[in-house]
């Protein structure tokens, strides 16, 4: 009988649709689709040096690693040694993770799991990877983001037999194809699934039922993904239980928040050659991404408009000095507009009409449609490739706009992000991946959880010891004064 795994933890005390179509440049243009995946259309991947009219698709290319596997798909396996020293460099900022995997590599709490994954495929990703295996799990992986993915780190993984599916600048028949690699394969079955926005869930709940009703936990890191799971809750499909880390605390304070504040100037220096002083700028959204980006513009010398549906985030958006207004009412005027909702259609062709010359769109929330840009695939319109990730939309009068990412997410898509902010999420996952895997029957229903308040409290006391912090500890008197035990949680489980 296996051990409850959450005593062993040492804690202080404690079918989708798609309609894809080539144009005659061998760009793919926006091809809509049911789960709102990042991998509509990729104009925006690189210049044609970097993406070769007649390069050889990694699926028809056949590759070996040094052991003889052949179970993998990625651009180029000769880049493996680069992407090892890419990884490394990430493993000595991820101290907090790297922590967790020596704490818990003896015991191997995932011995038995077999872990489907649909996540970004980076460097700092690649740790978490790494990490699973060495507490006894079996992965097979795929990428959320067809834009995202550092060929050099898929190309180490491989090279370590770790069955891998990933290229940057996959097509949308390539995105699912590595997806449904993942999954059908002879003698093996997934157990548990980590996901980030939802698209493996979403394919194996249409496309293999029967794997579906067999998994034992589901762990979601976005908005979109979280979003599509309730969904299947309220309808009554949900036959498994899975944790919502997009809603953790350590998620949306920390990855959300300060990544997001770092890696938003970097990203449109990167792309648009930005100077922000003076400019006027609209975030939509003032969540913990929009509160992140406006606080980094307004730094750099922008006048900072949000808009906001939630009454609470307006309030707070008026008390830290911006101003609240309506995307129609000020979309004339600004140089450039930012999207952070997770929703759909924020930015429309009605707003694109209206913008100024020069106007640079782009997205940092999770999901790829905030900005219609299928609305922007008219004859009317023409579409400029300028480089990576910057396209220019020209009207007939002549006037431009500056679309970034096609409006994926920016900072994933041509920029880099944090290594250590990366690290908390990663380690929410493991310990979330964890948890589900070796709850005892009953625990969990078959709903949508948050991480508990434990785990989330001790994501963040791994990471405390990067710093020379010392944290204050209750006395006893105290303790009881509040009705808290001495070693937490300190917040109550519904705190976000």
């Amino acid at each position: 009988m296996r051990k409850v795994y959450s005593l062993q933890i040492q804690y202080p005390e404690q079918t989708r649709e798609f309609d894809s179509r080539l144009t005659k440049t061998g760009r793919r243009s926006l091809s809509h689709s049911i789960s709102h995946s990042s991998t509509d259309s990729n104009s925006s991947g690189g210049s044609d040096a970097e993406n070769p009219e007649d390069e050889v698709s990694p699926r028809d290319m056949q590759q070996i690693n040094s052991k003889g596997s052949r179970d993998f798909c990625i651009k180029n396996i000769k880049l493996a040694d680069f992407g090892r020293r890419e990884i490394e460099l990430a493993e000595d900022e991820m101290t907090a993770l790297m922590a967790l995997r020596k704490a818990t590599q003896v015991e191997k709490p995932l011995a038995g799991a077999k872990i489907v994954g649909c996540t970004h495929v980076t460097a700092q990703t690649a740790v978490l990877f790494e990490t699973l295996m060495v507490l006894g799990a079996q992965c097979r992986w795929a990428a959320c983001n067809i834009y995202s993915t550092q060929d050099e780190v898929a190309a180490a993984l491989a090279e370590q037999d770790f069955p891998v599916f990933a290229w940057k600048g996959e097509s949308e028949d390539d995105f699912w194809w590595c997806i449904d690699r993942c999954v059908n394969v002879e003698g093996w079955e997934p157990n548990m699934i980590l996901d980030d926005g939802g698209d493996m869930t979403h394919w194996i709940y249409k496309k293999y039922p029967h794997l579906f009703k067999k998994v034992k936990g589901i762990v979601e890191e976005s908005i979109t993904g979280i979003h599509r799971l309730h969904h299947l809750s309220k309808a009554g499909k949900l036959c498994v239980p899975a944790i919502n880390v997009n809603d953790s605390v350590t998620k949306q304070k920390f990855d959300n928040l300060y990544c997001c504040r770092e890696s938003i100037l970097d990203s449109l220096k990167k792309t648009a050659d930005i100077m922000f002083g003076g400019k006027q700028v609209v975030v939509c959204g003032y969540g913990e991404v929009g509160k992140g980006c406006s606080e980094a513009l307004k730094a750099m010398g922008s006048v900072v408009y949000v808009t906001e549906i939630d009454p609470i985030c307006a309030l707070q958006a008026c008390m830290d000095g911006f101003r609240l207004a309506k995307l129609g009412d000020v979309v004339r005027q600004v140089d450039m507009v930012i999207t952070c909702t997770g929703n759909k259609n924020v930015v429309v062709r009605e707003h694109m009409d209206l913008m100024k010359n020069g106007c640079v769109v782009c997205n940092m929330g999770r999901s790829n449609t905030e900005i219609d840009v299928s609305s922007l695939r008219t004859p009317e319109l023409v579409w400029q490739h300028v480089r990576a990730q910057v396209d220019h939309i020209i009207w007939p009068g002549g006037k431009r706009i500056v679309l970034l990412a096609e409006g994926r997410v920016l900072n994933l898509s041509s920029s880099t992000v944090p290594t250590y902010v990366l690290s908390i999420t990663a380690t929410a996952q493991a310990l979330a991946l964890i948890e589900l895997f070796n709850a005892p029957e009953g625990r969990y229903k078959q709903d949508v959880y948050l991480l508990p308040k434990k785990l989330d409290e001790y994501v963040a006391s791994l990471h405390l010891q990067t710093f020379d912090a010392h944290l204050t500890e209750l006395t006893d008197e105290q303790a009881k004064y509040m009705g808290l035990s001495k070693y937490g949680p300190f917040k109550p489980s519904f705190y976000r």
